[in-house]
């Protein structure tokens, strides 16, 4: 019973550390932006506080559970 446990604990602890290393990788390869091109942006597509609830997709639970 103990080593399936701890077997348990390692998986959970893997997928912990490659969720975090993957999250960082994309991180890092999203470009920076400067002022200028959010202002562009803000111009072309307004504010997201600007949109109406109905158009909106509150995907928290997808990206905290990968689905």
């Amino acid at each position: 019973m103990e080593t399936a446990i701890l077997k348990a604990l390692i998986k959970e602890s893997i997928r912990e550390v490659l969720k975090e290393e993957g999250l960082s990788i994309i991180k890092t390869s999203i470009p920076d932006v400067s002022d200028e091109e959010q202002a562009e942006i803000n111009a072309q597509f307004g504010s997201p506080s600007d949109y109406e609830d109905q158009e909106l997709i509150d995907m928290t639970e997808w990206v905290k559970n990968g689905n």
